[in-house]
């Protein structure tokens, strides 16, 4: 049987670990690296499908505890699964819920069968198992599904990550039984252990001897600072298998699209760009702009002069800091649609540069022109 979604390597950048490949799926076939907008309920925030499709995205990101809480998985089954349902006709990746109940319930049990944890929106005890996980996953009927597993918090204990890693693995397990539509949906593993070279070798042997069609870097990107992150991909990355593709998850700002493209990530998603365009700071060539601030009050230029999106094309900064102050809706959606145009075409334009073994140096171009290099630069 031939899996759902497979990875095409097409070539490696000469001076770095680089990849340039195609992920296909059954909902098409999208060009790696990709950056992934996240749609947790089902929506991408503001955003209509025509216009992701507009901005040139591939595969969006539900979530899968949201989505079992409200509308609920039968519901979205009935319309015909999560495509159907939200007129997307690409590709679709469904987390596990796992990130979700570790980050959003203070209370909560974890144990070898699964973690017992209260419903965020009314307080109802709930438990949700790998089991669990991948059935509501299946009903869904994302194109890639993840395999349910504890994120630990940064900093945590290096036996409380190794104990934490082995479970993970034994639910990595699990999951897979579990699938019921093998031929339809795949299942990435998560490799965890914090930011323990050993401890990431331990989880990433656990989990490429089950051969998984796709691999996640989990557990980064929670609080831990930058060069540590890269320095935990360094020695993760390797340990994975080169024929399919490596997702680092949660991370969305520039740098670290750019640095994690460097160590070898295929994939990404973050909430980031939609989060912070809906306070009203955008992302441009030249750094993050808070549209809100006075000095754009009678600037009318576009958000970004080297930017071609819609929104930089038809609307002054004056304009969107106006409906962005009065809470108009348009101005959400603007600021969200710029911010996403944003970073997918900062996929192209580093996709380019590796076919140009230039990639170094496109990190240089960049950084210097965002403001990363300065001494007092802002991060996101």
């Amino acid at each position: 049987m031939t899996a759902p979604v497979t990875y095409e390597l097409i070539k490696t950048d000469k001076k770095t670990g680089a990849r340039l490949g195609k992920l296909h799926t059954p909902h098409g076939t999208f060009d790696t690296p990709m950056f992934m907008p996240v749609g947790t309920l089902a929506t991408v925030k503001t955003m209509s499908p025509d216009e992701l499709k507009e901005i040139g995205a591939g595969v969006i990101l539900s979530n899968t505890y949201h989505l079992w809480l409200r509308p609920g998985e039968t519901i979205v089954e009935g319309a015909g699964g999560l495509h159907k349902f939200m007129n997307w006709d690409r590709g679709i990746l469904t987390d596990s819920g796992g990130f979700q109940v570790f980050s959003l319930s203070d209370l909560r049990e974890i144990d070898e069968e699964g973690v017992r944890f209260r419903n965020h929106l009314n307080g109802e005890k709930l438990f949700l198992t790998p089991e669990k996980s991948i059935h509501v996953q299946n009903a869904l009927g994302s194109d890639i599904m993840m395999a349910f597993d504890e994120c630990p918090p940064y900093p945590a204990e290096r036996d409380y990550l190794k104990t934490s890693l082995e479970r993970t693995s034994r639910w990595a397990e699990r999951c897979l039984k579990a699938n019921q539509r093998p031929d339809e949906q795949a299942i990435f593993g998560i490799v965890q252990g914090g930011v323990y070279e050993d401890l990431r070798r331990q989880s990433a042997m656990d989990l490429t001897s089950l051969d998984f069609p796709g691999y996640a870097v989990g557990g980064l990107s929670v609080g831990e600072p930058k060069p540590l992150m890269y320095e935990t991909l360094e020695f993760t990355t390797p340990l994975l298998p080169a024929n399919k593709p490596r997702y680092l998850m949660g991370v969305g700002s520039p740098d670290a699209l750019i640095e994690g493209v460097i160590r070898g990530i295929d994939m990404f998603d973050c909430v980031l760009p939609t989060r912070i365009a809906r306070n009203g700071t955008c992302m441009t060539s030249t750094g993050r702009l808070v549209i809100r601030n006075s000095q754009y009050a009678n600037d009318y230029r576009p958000l970004d002069e080297h930017c071609d999106c819609k929104v930089c094309r038809t609307y002054t900064r004056a304009y969107i800091r106006h409906l962005v102050k009065a809470n108009e809706t348009f101005g959400f959606r603007l600021t969200t649609y710029h911010n996403l145009y944003f970073l997918i075409k900062l996929m192209e334009r580093v996709r380019q540069a590796i076919r140009e073994d230039r990639l170094l140096e496109f990190k240089e171009e960049f950084f210097e022109q965002y403001g990363f290099n300065k001494p007092d630069a802002k991060n996101f």
